[in-house]
């Protein structure tokens, strides 16, 4: 068994985030990942790329850094680095967040005895911008029919904690950037539209870094959100076999992305 680590960091991400992700993913795993592929997704500042190179002075071969003239975008990125995960399994990262210590080792054995399994992911804590827990446990469905029910609604897996089979990419060939920044409900899509099996487990896996300020109080993508709600009504919901209520509810949430902060903080805060 091979356990790849793909990762992608662009000019928004702050080197001290990505210093926490990436430690978290090798130094501090009870199970040490075979290879982290970091894709750079065009130029980056100068502290982040310091913190590359300190990195890669850890951790030698172990570090594979993929560089990209320019800024393709998330999508891109990550199906260019997946071409160099050589991996049974490869895992998900993201530049911002902190996988807990044995994240990896209950994943893989959960993968080695479950082999119908092509992605598991995990539940999740929340923390802001100086690490400060802000949601204890975020949970997620635990079997392949609870989650396929589930994202009828909104996404069945935390997306950095996802750790997939390779045979998941053979089946669903890479990320989709067909609508705008929703690359991973569209990963979600082509896996249960090509008889993926999905799954979570119980356990916290990831601290999932949430910007207060930025979430609450940002304009929403329009293009994102008018992307994501045609593609919803037209393509996901339909050829998945989604009904009304799952039609109704994309349009609930296309408006919920729309209103002011102070709606958006009440719902998130009560219905999350």
């Amino acid at each position: 068994m091979k356990l790849s680590v793909l990762m992608a960091v662009y000019h928004k991400d702050k080197a001290e985030y990505f210093s926490k992700a990436i430690e978290s993913i090798s130094t501090k795993q009870t199970l040490k990942p075979d290879e982290i592929i970091l894709v750079k997704d065009g130029e980056v500042p100068i502290d982040l790329e310091q913190e590359i190179d300190y990195w890669k002075s850890i951790l030698g071969s172990q570090l594979i850094v993929i560089s990209l003239d320019k800024n393709v975008g998330t999508a891109r990125a990550l199906n260019e680095g997946l071409k160099y995960c050589s991996g049974t399994y490869i895992a998900k990262m993201d530049s911002d967040d902190i996988s807990s210590p044995e994240r990896f080792q209950f994943q893989v054995e959960y993968l080695n005895k479950n082999q119908s399994i092509d992605v598991v992911g995990t539940w999740i804590s929340e923390i802001d911008e100086n690490d400060f827990i802000i949601k204890d446990e975020v949970r997620f469905p635990l079997t392949h029919q609870e989650l396929y029910k589930f994202f009828g609604f909104r996404d069945p897996l935390a997306n950095p904690t996802a750790m997939f089979r390779r045979s998941f990419f053979n089946k669903v060939a890479k990320y989709s950037d067909d609508v705008h920044l929703a690359e991973d409900t569209l990963l979600w899509f082509e896996g249960f539209k090509n008889q993926c099996q999905f799954s979570n487990m119980p356990i916290i896996g990831l601290k999932f870094r949430r910007s207060t300020k930025a979430f609450y109080f940002r304009r929403a993508n329009m293009k994102k959100s008018i992307g994501l709600l045609k593609y919803r009504l037209f393509k996901i919901n339909p050829e998945l076999g989604y009904g009304m209520r799952e039609n109704v509810y994309a349009v609930l949430y296309f408006l919920m992305a729309l209103s002011p902060s102070y709606v958006k903080k009440f719902l998130y805060n009560n219905f999350r």
